[in-house]
Protein backbone atom coordinates (compact mmCIF):
# COMPACT_ATOMS: atom_id res chain seq x y z
CA UNK A 1 0.00 0.00 0.00
CA UNK A 2 1.42 3.40 -1.05
CA UNK A 3 -0.52 6.58 -0.24
CA UNK A 4 -3.50 4.43 0.67
CA UNK A 5 -3.53 2.61 -2.67
CA UNK A 6 -2.31 -0.89 -3.59
CA UNK A 7 0.71 -0.69 -5.91
CA UNK A 8 2.84 -3.26 -7.72
CA UNK A 9 6.39 -2.35 -6.77
CA UNK A 10 10.01 -2.92 -7.69
CA UNK A 11 12.61 -2.30 -4.95
CA UNK A 12 16.38 -2.34 -5.38
CA UNK A 13 19.44 -1.25 -3.44
CA UNK A 14 21.74 -0.26 -6.31
CA UNK A 15 25.49 -0.39 -6.81
CA UNK A 16 25.50 3.42 -7.01
CA UNK A 17 24.54 3.72 -3.32
CA UNK A 18 20.87 4.62 -3.77
CA UNK A 19 17.76 2.64 -2.82
CA UNK A 20 15.03 2.88 -5.46
CA UNK A 21 11.34 2.06 -5.16
CA UNK A 22 9.35 2.18 -8.42
CA UNK A 23 5.89 1.30 -9.63
CA UNK A 24 6.77 -1.73 -11.72
CA UNK A 25 3.78 -1.32 -14.04
CA UNK A 26 4.89 2.07 -15.39
CA UNK A 27 8.32 2.90 -13.92
CA UNK A 28 6.99 5.79 -11.82
CA UNK A 29 9.37 6.92 -9.10
CA UNK A 30 8.15 6.53 -5.51
CA UNK A 31 11.29 6.63 -3.31
CA UNK A 32 14.97 7.33 -3.94
CA UNK A 33 17.26 7.42 -0.91
CA UNK A 34 20.97 6.84 -0.27
CA UNK A 35 21.73 3.83 1.92
CA UNK A 36 25.43 4.60 2.57
CA UNK A 37 26.45 7.87 4.23
CA UNK A 38 29.74 8.15 2.32
CA UNK A 39 28.00 8.57 -1.06
CA UNK A 40 29.38 11.69 -2.75
CA UNK A 41 29.15 11.33 -6.55
CA UNK A 42 25.88 13.25 -7.00
CA UNK A 43 24.56 16.77 -6.42
CA UNK A 44 21.12 15.45 -5.47
CA UNK A 45 18.05 14.15 -7.30
CA UNK A 46 15.92 15.46 -10.12
CA UNK A 47 12.11 15.55 -10.11
CA UNK A 48 11.97 11.90 -11.27
CA UNK A 49 14.14 10.72 -8.37
CA UNK A 50 17.15 10.18 -10.62
CA UNK A 51 20.63 11.02 -9.25
CA UNK A 52 22.31 14.09 -10.79
CA UNK A 53 26.04 13.43 -11.33
CA UNK A 54 28.47 15.93 -9.80
CA UNK A 55 31.03 16.98 -12.46
CA UNK A 56 33.60 17.66 -9.74
CA UNK A 57 33.66 13.88 -9.12
CA UNK A 58 34.43 12.97 -12.73
CA UNK A 59 37.90 11.44 -13.35
CA UNK A 60 40.65 14.07 -13.37
CA UNK A 61 44.41 14.26 -13.88
CA UNK A 62 44.92 14.90 -10.15
CA UNK A 63 42.37 12.24 -9.18
CA UNK A 64 38.83 12.42 -7.84
CA UNK A 65 37.85 10.67 -4.61
CA UNK A 66 34.46 9.00 -5.14
CA UNK A 67 32.16 6.83 -3.03
CA UNK A 68 31.02 4.22 -3.62
CA UNK A 69 34.09 2.64 -5.22
CA UNK A 70 33.83 0.98 -8.63
CA UNK A 71 32.93 -2.29 -6.89
CA UNK A 72 29.71 -0.65 -5.75
CA UNK A 73 27.93 0.10 -2.50
CA UNK A 74 26.49 -3.36 -3.12
CA UNK A 75 26.91 -5.72 -6.04
CA UNK A 76 25.57 -8.88 -7.72
CA UNK A 77 25.00 -11.07 -4.58
CA UNK A 78 21.28 -11.69 -4.02
CA UNK A 79 19.27 -9.24 -1.93
CA UNK A 80 16.16 -10.55 -0.19
CA UNK A 81 12.78 -9.03 0.70
CA UNK A 82 10.53 -10.31 3.48
CA UNK A 83 6.82 -9.42 3.18
CA UNK A 84 6.46 -10.41 6.85
CA UNK A 85 8.85 -7.70 8.09
CA UNK A 86 8.56 -5.24 5.19
CA UNK A 87 12.37 -5.12 5.05
CA UNK A 88 14.86 -5.51 2.21
CA UNK A 89 18.13 -7.15 3.28
CA UNK A 90 21.34 -6.20 1.49
CA UNK A 91 25.09 -6.41 2.10
CA UNK A 92 26.88 -3.08 1.66
CA UNK A 93 30.29 -1.38 1.42
CA UNK A 94 31.16 2.21 2.31
CA UNK A 95 34.17 2.29 0.00
CA UNK A 96 36.10 4.87 -2.05
CA UNK A 97 37.89 4.92 -5.40
CA UNK A 98 40.33 7.44 -6.86
CA UNK A 99 39.55 8.05 -10.54
CA UNK A 100 42.36 9.46 -12.69
CA UNK A 101 42.57 10.65 -16.28
CA UNK A 102 45.75 9.11 -17.68
CA UNK A 103 45.24 9.73 -21.41
CA UNK A 104 44.51 13.37 -22.22
CA UNK A 105 44.35 12.82 -25.99
CA UNK A 106 41.14 13.94 -27.71
CA UNK A 107 40.66 10.30 -28.75
CA UNK A 108 41.91 8.25 -25.76
CA UNK A 109 42.48 4.53 -25.93
CA UNK A 110 39.69 2.82 -23.97
CA UNK A 111 38.26 5.16 -21.35
CA UNK A 112 41.65 6.77 -20.85
CA UNK A 113 41.78 6.53 -17.07
CA UNK A 114 42.72 4.63 -13.94
CA UNK A 115 40.60 3.43 -11.02
CA UNK A 116 42.37 2.81 -7.71
CA UNK A 117 40.67 1.54 -4.55
CA UNK A 118 41.25 4.24 -1.93
CA UNK A 119 39.92 2.69 1.27
CA UNK A 120 36.69 1.99 3.12
CA UNK A 121 34.68 3.31 6.03
CA UNK A 122 33.37 -0.19 6.72
CA UNK A 123 30.78 -2.74 5.64
CA UNK A 124 27.38 -3.73 6.97
CA UNK A 125 24.30 -5.86 6.53
CA UNK A 126 21.37 -3.44 6.21
CA UNK A 127 17.65 -4.01 6.71
CA UNK A 128 15.88 -1.32 4.68
CA UNK A 129 12.22 -0.36 5.15
CA UNK A 130 10.93 -0.76 1.61
CA UNK A 131 8.29 2.00 1.92
CA UNK A 132 10.65 4.76 3.10
CA UNK A 133 14.20 3.64 2.29
CA UNK A 134 15.12 4.13 5.95
CA UNK A 135 17.52 1.65 7.56
CA UNK A 136 15.56 -0.26 10.22
CA UNK A 137 18.65 -2.01 11.61
CA UNK A 138 22.25 -2.68 10.63
CA UNK A 139 24.89 -5.24 11.53
CA UNK A 140 28.43 -3.96 11.04
CA UNK A 141 31.08 -6.40 9.80
CA UNK A 142 34.31 -5.63 11.72
CA UNK A 143 36.35 -7.71 9.25
CA UNK A 144 35.09 -5.56 6.37
CA UNK A 145 32.88 -8.06 4.51
CA UNK A 146 30.38 -6.30 2.25
CA UNK A 147 27.98 -7.52 -0.47
CA UNK A 148 26.75 -11.01 0.36
CA UNK A 149 23.92 -13.36 -0.58
CA UNK A 150 20.70 -13.22 1.47
CA UNK A 151 17.84 -15.63 2.08
CA UNK A 152 14.85 -14.48 4.16
CA UNK A 153 12.15 -17.02 4.99
CA UNK A 154 8.56 -17.23 6.18
CA UNK A 155 9.92 -19.21 9.13
CA UNK A 156 11.30 -15.94 10.60
CA UNK A 157 14.94 -16.46 9.64
CA UNK A 158 17.49 -14.51 7.62
CA UNK A 159 20.58 -16.33 6.33
CA UNK A 160 23.78 -14.70 5.07
CA UNK A 161 27.56 -14.88 5.56
CA UNK A 162 30.59 -12.76 6.40
CA UNK A 163 33.22 -14.53 4.33
CA UNK A 164 34.11 -17.15 6.95
CA UNK A 165 30.80 -17.86 8.72
CA UNK A 166 27.29 -18.83 7.61
CA UNK A 167 24.88 -16.94 9.88
CA UNK A 168 21.19 -16.96 10.80
CA UNK A 169 19.67 -13.66 11.98
CA UNK A 170 16.32 -12.79 13.52
CA UNK A 171 15.03 -10.70 10.57
CA UNK A 172 13.02 -8.15 12.57
CA UNK A 173 15.80 -7.15 14.95
CA UNK A 174 19.14 -8.32 13.51
CA UNK A 175 19.88 -10.60 16.46
CA UNK A 176 22.25 -13.45 15.59
CA UNK A 177 20.55 -16.80 16.25
CA UNK A 178 23.14 -19.27 14.93
CA UNK A 179 26.38 -19.42 12.98
CA UNK A 180 28.90 -21.95 11.75
CA UNK A 181 32.30 -21.67 10.11
CA UNK A 182 32.72 -22.38 6.39
CA UNK A 183 35.84 -22.56 4.25
CA UNK A 184 35.28 -19.41 2.19
CA UNK A 185 32.77 -16.93 0.79
CA UNK A 186 29.33 -18.02 -0.38
CA UNK A 187 29.26 -18.07 -4.18
CA UNK A 188 25.49 -18.41 -4.75
CA UNK A 189 22.34 -17.61 -2.79
CA UNK A 190 21.37 -20.22 -0.16
CA UNK A 191 18.23 -22.28 -0.73
CA UNK A 192 15.92 -24.24 1.59
CA UNK A 193 13.70 -27.21 0.79
CA UNK A 194 11.61 -29.93 2.45
CA UNK A 195 12.43 -33.58 1.73
CA UNK A 196 10.62 -36.53 3.32
CA UNK A 197 9.40 -34.35 6.16
CA UNK A 198 12.80 -32.85 6.98
CA UNK A 199 13.87 -29.25 6.29
CA UNK A 200 17.24 -28.68 4.64
CA UNK A 201 19.38 -25.62 3.94
CA UNK A 202 21.99 -25.77 1.15
CA UNK A 203 24.62 -23.17 0.34
CA UNK A 204 27.45 -23.02 -2.23
CA UNK A 205 30.86 -22.16 -0.76
CA UNK A 206 33.58 -21.89 -3.39
CA UNK A 207 33.37 -25.13 -5.38
CA UNK A 208 31.61 -27.04 -2.58
CA UNK A 209 28.06 -27.43 -1.28
CA UNK A 210 27.20 -27.38 2.42
CA UNK A 211 23.84 -28.83 3.50
CA UNK A 212 22.36 -28.40 6.98
CA UNK A 213 19.22 -29.74 8.61
CA UNK A 214 16.92 -27.14 10.16
CA UNK A 215 14.90 -27.77 13.32
CA UNK A 216 12.26 -25.10 12.74
CA UNK A 217 10.20 -24.71 9.55
CA UNK A 218 11.79 -22.39 7.01
CA UNK A 219 9.03 -22.43 4.32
Amino acid sequence: MVDGKPRKLLAQASRNGYYFLLDRTNGQHIVTKPFIDTLNWTKGLNAKGQPIPDPSKFPSIDGSLVSPASGGATNWPAQSFSPDTGLLYVGTNRSFSMYYVTDTDDHPQGWGGLDTLAGSDGSALLAIDYKTGNVAWRHEWPAGWGPSHMLSTAGNLLFTHNGTNFIAFEPKTGKILWHTGVTGPITAGPISYLLEGKQYLTVAVGDMLYTFTVNQPVR
